[in-house]
C-alpha cells in the first residue's frame, strides 16, 4: 500500500465522519442538551453504521475494480454525478426554520447505532466519497488490500469523531455552528463538486478509450 493510497483512504474516512449531515447535527444537539459524555456516546454508537456503510462501499469499489475497470469507471461516473447534485442541493440550500435534530436520547450509544445503521444516505455517500478519492489509485485495488482499507478508513473516522467530541457539548459552539449552518453547508457543498469533477476527471476517459 503506497503513501498516497493510505492518504487517500484516511481521508475518505475522515471526510465522511466529518462532512456536516444528520448525524453531525443531531450529535451537536445531544451536546447542547446533555453535554459532551452523551455526545461521544452517540458518536461511538453511530460508529458501528459507519463501519458497516464504509465497509460495504470499499467492497463494491474493490468488487467494481476486479471486474474490470469499465465497471469501476461506471462506479466513477455514478458517483461523480450523485456528488455533483449532492453539492449542487448544498450550494442552494436555504436555512431551514426547522431547528436542528436536538436528539436527548435516554440511551445516546444505541440511539446512535440506530441512527447511524438507518441513514438511507449513508451508503452513497460512502460509495461516491471512497471512488472519488481513490478513483485516481484504482489500479493498485486489489481484495488482499481489503481488509487494510477498512481499518485505514475507521481510524479516519475516529480521528473525524475526536474532533467532534472535542467541541460539542459547548452551547456557544453548538450557536457558532447554526448561526452559519447555511455558510458550512454551501462550503461542503463546493467540496463535494469538487471531489465530483475529480472522479468524473478519472472515470471518463476510461470510458471512452474503452468504447473506442
Amino acid at each position: 500500500m503506497t503513501p498516497s493510497l493510505l492518504m487517500a483512504v484516511l481521508a475518505s474516512g475522515f471526510i465522511y465522519g466529518i462532512t456536516p449531515g444528520p448525524g453531525v447535527l443531531a450529535v451537536f444537539g445531544i451536546g447542547a442538551a446533555r453535554g459532551r459524555r452523551a455526545g461521544a456516546g452517540f458518536l461511538c454508537g453511530h460508529l458501528l453504521g459507519d463501519v458497516v456503510w464504509c465497509s460495504t462501499a470499499l467492497i463494491a469499489i474493490v468488487g467494481a475494480r476486479e471486474i474490470g475497470s469499465t465497471a469501476f469507471d461506471v462506479l466513477g461516473v455514478l458517483s461523480g454525478l450523485y456528488l455533483f447534485w449532492l453539492g449542487l442541493r448544498a450550494i442552494r440550500a436555504k436555512r431551514s426554520s426547522a431547528d436542528a435534530p436536538q436528539g436527548p436520547a435516554r440511551q445516546p450509544f444505541w440511539h446512535g447505532i440506530l441512527f447511524g445503521l438507518t441513514n438511507p444516505k449513508a451508503y452513497p455517500v460512502a460509495v461516491a466519497t471512497f471512488t472519488a478519492l481513490l478513483s485516481s489509485r484504482a489500479e493498485l485495488l486489489h481484495w488482499s488490500m481489503l481488509p487494510w482499507l477498512i481499518v485505514l478508513s475507521f481510524v479516519g473516522g475516529l480521528m473525524a469523531y475526536a474532533i467532534l467530541i472535542g467541541i460539542v457539548g459547548a452551547r456557544q459552539v453548538r450557536t457558532l455552528y447554526q448561526r452559519h449552518e447555511l455558510a458550512i453547508t454551501r462550503l461542503c457543498g463546493v467540496m463535494f463538486i469538487g471531489f465530483a469533477i475529480n472522479a468524473l476527471a478519472h472515470a471518463l476517459p476510461g470510458l471512452v478509450t474503452n468504447k473506442a
